[in-house]
């Protein structure tokens, strides 16, 4: 497994299921990305590939979807393990092969939904992400928490990867207005930082959120933790406060093509982002030009 060095900005991929879904992966509710891992697994590995392909030095394992939100109770509990170890395999596979340097980020989702604080439930979540730790440690290199919307869904990744002694990167999804940066929760952004901070994180980002609102959430972070800091932000509009969770595929913003992307990526760099990448909707093309992007900021 590769280690990357920190001399330049680190280039995440992009999202996973509507790129499935672009090349003609089988893709449907209420699986949501984790149809193709568990009928059509080559798929997953050309999108793997195509973000390696577009200057990512991180691929990140097919594993959001993969919870009883999405697939049921049942075949979690017949196949979780099974077919999280193949999304890890799947991804250690892409990255092993490339001539350069490519980490494997280990995807541990929102349990009971995105942007759903309010339907967060940690007695509920602790079997089922441990089912996944367990699964996907033989094969990333750190562990990417994402889209928490909670501080104490937080504690709870840090629980169950402690003892893997894998690297840890914690990423909030952040409220998209208002003037100070604040978790879906309601919880602060100095908060989360300081909180990542406290658990022994190796970074912080921001994710699955609009680009507009990030910048702010990195001068908070960067003024509170010496941790590195990331973001990798949404291609479609804001979402209600009491949207059903992961219900639907919103349009893309028409501003937010690879260059106009590309632009707030600059800011977030300069706003003190070390870490940056896409989120739903931002695609190879879009970190491709990122990857320029990063390159010109050394």
């Amino acid at each position: 497994m590769t280690k990357l060095a920190a001399a330049k900005p680190i280039v995440l991929d992009g999202g996973t299921g509507r790129e499935l879904m672009r090349i003609g992966a089988p893709f449907k509710q209420p699986e949501w990305s984790a149809l193709a891992l568990i009928e059509a697994p080559e798929y997953v590995t050309r999108v793997h590939q195509s973000y390696v392909d577009a200057g990512a030095d991180v691929i990140t394992t097919n594993t959001y979807a993969l919870v009883p939100f999405h697939i049921g109770e049942n075949r979690f509990d017949a196949h979780g393990p099974e077919w999280a170890a193949l999304a890890g395999s799947l991804a250690r596979a892409v990255a092993d092969a490339s001539p350069r340097p490519v980490a494997v980020a280990g995807s541990l989702p929102p349990v009971c939904g995105s942007y759903r604080p309010d339907l967060v439930d940690i007695d509920r979540a602790r079997p089922i992400l441990a089912v996944l730790v367990a699964a996907l440690t033989p094969y990333i290199d750190h562990w990417q928490a994402e889209t928490l919307s909670s501080l104490s869904e937080a504690r709870l990744v840090a629980e169950l990867t402690a003892a893997t002694g894998k690297p840890l990167w914690l990423s909030f999804t952040i409220e998209d207005s208002g003037s100070e940066p604040k978790l879906r929760s309601g919880e602060s952004v100095a908060d989360a930082a300081r909180l990542a901070l406290e658990l022994g994180a190796s970074a912080v980002l921001f994710n699955c959120s609009q680009p507009e609102a990030m910048a702010e959430a990195v001068r908070v972070a960067r003024a509170t933790c010496d941790l590195a800091i990331g973001v990798y932000a949404n291609a479609f509009p804001p979402q209600s406060e009491d949207a059903e969770a992961n219900s639907t595929l919103d349009d893309i913003r028409a501003d937010l093509d690879p260059a106009g992307y590309a632009r707030f990526a600059s800011a977030w760099r300069d706003a003190g982002a070390t870490i940056l990448g896409g989120c739903c909707g931002i695609g190879p093309e879009h970190i491709a030009a990122l990857a320029i992007v990063t390159n010109k900021l050394i």
